[in-house]
């Protein structure tokens, strides 16, 4: 039984997203079974951004109806005896020879040249798995090729073989209509309606040619009774079997989705844009599931597309796409979750792997000092605990968060020298010596800004320090600005911390303007402070721009400081 919220909670999550599926599944369900939530993923290349979507909408729901004491599994279905389609651009280890095995289950081509895995599906399946686990996703996961290879869907094979007038009725009712085109991971896609046979007679089944292995196979006739199947090969070749003992086919895409929604008894699958539309596999799916399977369609919302700055949506087959493996190198796994969990399923995303992530990481900062704070509004608050925790484990957390853009100006500009990592880090986090602080209580955190600045950070952004003071610069200054370096360097040593070193590096032009550090900033003022910092960047950096001076002067450190500023 769904939990029951009175009053001002019941008000406080009525627009939580997770919760109202939740409560749609849970009371759709049959009663006494355990409730099943489906994810399907094709391991046709990398399994990008726009896929972890698919897994993490199933994971929040499933894991809301656990924590509410509800047995409930999440089960992923890897589409590995999917055709390879193409090959994919941007994947390391392949070459154009791969396009022989077109044709061929995924499962039977082999993995790029140096992979550990037997085969392209497990090559592909492996990082993911990796990714879900530091995600805090549990699944059972379902292998397709086991599945039809071991005869599990002999029955329901043949179910749709003697339906298949019924099943091609079904199909003719949408094929006026107008459709997206179904993505490049899905099995079938545009061939899903093919007639496929000799004949002109439907048949929703493709088998592999057992002599070259593809499945560029007709189907030249079929016996109901016998269950004898002939059909041949562009290779050449022509085969007949029983059709009860053959386990190298699968059904065709529109009708081995509902097969499985009846076979796994699935009540929740979420599916993108491309599933959606009217007339696609999803509307198809759920009359003939019910129409031939003897099963009920899942409660299946539409999930708008992940997107990356800058790039078109993503697609496995074409390769060269962020995947969750890449994005757990710079993001902390609760801010992964928080993404995807804070925005409805029809709300599109954008992941960002510039400059942007660094505000990404300000806001969840924040949201973490309202929860720990007890201020937050209650539906931040849910999405807070469902990101930093599941209903099985908590997961891995920063002891001691520091500000990403903080933690990236300092690996900059110090090299990622581990020395002087821990000298200028540990002093941001403690100034206690009875508490000391290693740079193990930064971490995670901190290897994801170190990930950043050597593979994302743009080559223009870089700061490295002048290696000698600009004398021509320093001699060709006025008497204001000798003034204000002097007041800087006077202060450095009265509070060597980010803190101290922002009240000094803002205090400057207002001492010079005899005003109390206090005095909120004038217009006056600010265009003071500005050709201040102007002056600190030419001569330490040689730009006139850069990162957070504070920053700065503490990860070069006092001596530096004052060397170049010619003190």
């Amino acid at each position: 039984m769904a939990r029951k919220r009175g009053g001002e909670a019941a008000e406080s999550t009525s627009q939580d997203w997770v919760a109202t599926l939740a409560d749609d599944v849970v009371a759709k369900a049959e009663p006494g079974r355990t409730i099943v939530c489906a994810s399907g993923l094709s391991p046709s290349g990398p399994i990008h951004l726009g896929n972890l979507r698919e897994v993490l909408t199933p994971h929040l729901v499933a894991d809301e109806i656990r924590r509410r004491g509800i047995p409930c599994e999440h089960v992923i279905s890897w589409d590995d005896f999917d055709r390879f389609r193409r090959v994919p651009k941007g994947v390391e280890g392949i070459d154009d020879s791969w396009a022989e095995h077109i044709g061929k289950p995924l499962t039977a081509v082999p993995a790029p040249r140096g992979s550990a895995h037997p085969n392209w599906a497990e090559h592909f399946k492996a990082p993911m798995i990796a990714a879900l686990d530091e995600l805090g996703v549990p699944f059972r996961g379902i292998s397709q090729t086991q599945m039809y290879t071991s005869g599990a869907y002999v029955a329901q094979t043949l179910l749709a073989m003697r339906e298949r007038s019924r099943i091609d009725a079904v199909l003719g009712r949408f094929r006026t209509k107008k459709t997206l085109p179904e993505g490049d991971d899905v099995e079938e896609g545009p061939d899903d309606e093919a007639v496929g046979s000799a004949t002109g007679e439907y048949f929703p089944y493709k088998p592999f040619c057992s002599a070259c292995g593809k499945d560029d196979t007709t189907i030249v006739a079929y016996d109901d009774d016998s269950t004898e199947m002939t059909f041949t090969c562009a290779c050449g070749s022509s085969e007949t079997v029983q059709l009860s003992e053959f386990t190298r086919g699968k059904l065709v895409w529109k009708v081995d989705w509902p097969m499985r929604w009846a076979y796994e008894g699935v009540d929740f699958e979420p599916s993108g844009v491309d599933h959606s539309s009217p007339g696609s596999s999803y509307e198809v799916g759920g009359l003939l599931v019910s129409e031939i399977f003897g099963g009920r369609q899942p409660i299946g919302p539409m999930y708008a597309f992940v997107g990356i700055s800058g790039q078109a949506k993503m697609s496995s087959s074409k390769g060269g796409v962020p995947t969750p493996s890449s994005a757990l190198e710079v993001f902390e796994a609760p801010l992964l979750r928080w993404l995807y969990a804070r925005r409805r399923p029809n709300q599109a995303i954008k992941v960002a792997f510039d400059a942007e992530l660094s505000r990404l990481y300000d806001e969840w900062d924040a949201l973490s000092r309202k929860v720990a704070g007890g201020t937050a509004p209650p539906i931040e608050a849910l999405g807070h605990a469902r990101s930093v925790a599941t209903a099985e484990r908590p997961l891995p957390t920063t002891p001691q968060p520091v500000s990403f853009r903080t933690l990236t100006s300092v690996v900059d500009v110090t090299t990622g020298d581990p020395e002087q990592l821990g000298r200028i880090l540990t002093g941001l986090v403690s100034s206690d010596p009875e508490e000391p602080v290693t740079l193990d209580d930064l971490r995670p955190r901190l290897d994801r800004a170190e990930a950043w600045v050597e593979h994302y950070m743009p080559e223009e952004s870089h700061t490295r320090l002048l290696a000698a003071p600009d004398t021509a610069l320093l001699s060709s200054l006025d008497d204001t600005d000798r003034e204000s370096l002097r007041l800087l360097l006077d202060g450095l040593e009265q509070d060597w911390s980010l803190e101290g070193l922002t009240t000094l590096v803002y205090g400057v032009p207002k001492q010079q303007a005899g005003l109390p550090l206090d005095t909120k900033p004038t217009d006056e003022l600010k265009a003071a402070q500005r050709r201040f910092f102007v002056l600190l960047y030419r001569a330490l950096v040689g730009s006139e721009t850069g990162p957070r001076l504070p920053t700065l002067l503490l990860a070069a450190g006092p001596e530096a400081v004052r060397r170049q500023l010619g003190s």
